[in-house]
């Protein structure tokens, strides 16, 4: 009896516990109910493709300096390293000042060009409480060409020096391995090179990427110019190439007909296509080796972590 009676107290908390389990068990099915919105990360791996700009940004607090080659073409063989004996570099860095808006500044060796940029990320590609199908980031750049004018006799302003670029993003990661992104351009040229040449020029690109590993990437871009706005002679920019990460950096190794890096270079001042005749109808590759280097620093700590 002694026993029975020990027993009874806690038989009575545990009937009475019951409903309070039931009531927890209801609660975490109705957290588990509550849907929640996830947002697409890594459409690509860096701010950059090859020689434009990708959907991505730096997080918060993060400056990524980029180095960036690009060499004679190919075709020139052996005699100067099948082009390495002849570079042109952009030294840039990026930083994020928030999640969304990230800013950069560079200085390029051909023609003494140095640019700077903003970029904001206005949607983001997300699934669950609030589906976005697309992430869309807009670019606003301005490129001063520091290099001495060619015709000092004439009456040269500190405008002609001036060129602006405006790029609205539009990606979608469709899977893991596979992204894709169009980019609408438009190049403004304060001076161009004739005057049967226009100042605003538009171009479409359209870039992608596919994932072979779990550390390399395969990135191709090109950039279309419709015909009646650069009348001296030009060819689109098509670069493909090879996208190796190793934790703190990221190497991007290509294949560009351009050898410039800045947005009013490869859209408008690009001459040679990967292959074409030259005057005396010889067939030419106008193709060339490069590469970017991105290695990112932590500058401010993400919230919750200071």
């Amino acid at each position: 009896m002694k026993k029975i009676y020990i027993l009874l107290p806690a038989f009575v908390l545990l009937l009475n516990a019951a409903p309070l389990f039931a009531q927890d068990g209801d609660l975490l099915s109705l957290l588990d109910d509550e849907e929640t919105t996830d947002y697409t990360t890594a459409t690509f791996k860096t701010t950059r493709i090859v020689n434009g700009h990708s959907v991505e940004n730096v997080g918060e607090g993060v400056l990524d300096f980029k180095i960036s080659h690009r060499f004679a073409p190919l075709r020139n063989g052996i005699y100067d390293m099948i082009g390495l004996d002849d570079a042109t570099i952009r030294l840039g860095l990026d930083y994020g000042i928030t999640d969304r808006l990230m800013v950069g500044l560079g200085r390029n060796s051909l023609e003494k060009i140095v640019d700077g940029f903003a970029k904001y990320k206005i949607l983001r590609q997300s699934t669950g409480k609030r589906s976005i199908p697309l992430t869309i980031s807009y670019m606003a750049g301005m490129e001063i060409k520091t290099v001495n004018f060619k015709d000092p006799e004439r009456d040269n302003k500190f405008s002609d020096r001036l060129y602006f670029a405006h790029q609205v993003l539009i990606g979608r990661k469709f899977s893991e391995r596979l992204s894709f992104q169009v980019m609408p351009t438009l190049v403004h040229r304060n001076l161009t090179t004739t005057p049967d040449d226009k100042n605003d020029v538009f171009s479409i690109g359209a870039a992608g990427r596919i994932k072979l590993s779990r550390r390399i990437t395969i990135n191709g871009e090109y950039y279309f110019v419709p015909d009646g706005q650069v009348a001296t002679p030009y060819a689109n920019c098509l670069a493909i190439g090879f996208e190796i990460e190793t934790g703190g950096h990221v190497f991007q190794l290509h294949f560009t007909n351009s050898p410039y890096m800045n947005y009013t270079g490869f859209i408008t001042q690009t001459t040679e296509d990967w292959f074409f005749e030259n005057s005396e109808g010889k067939m030419m590759s106008g193709v060339r080796f490069g590469f970017n280097i991105s290695r990112v620093f932590t500058l401010k700590k993400p919230k919750g972590l200071e």
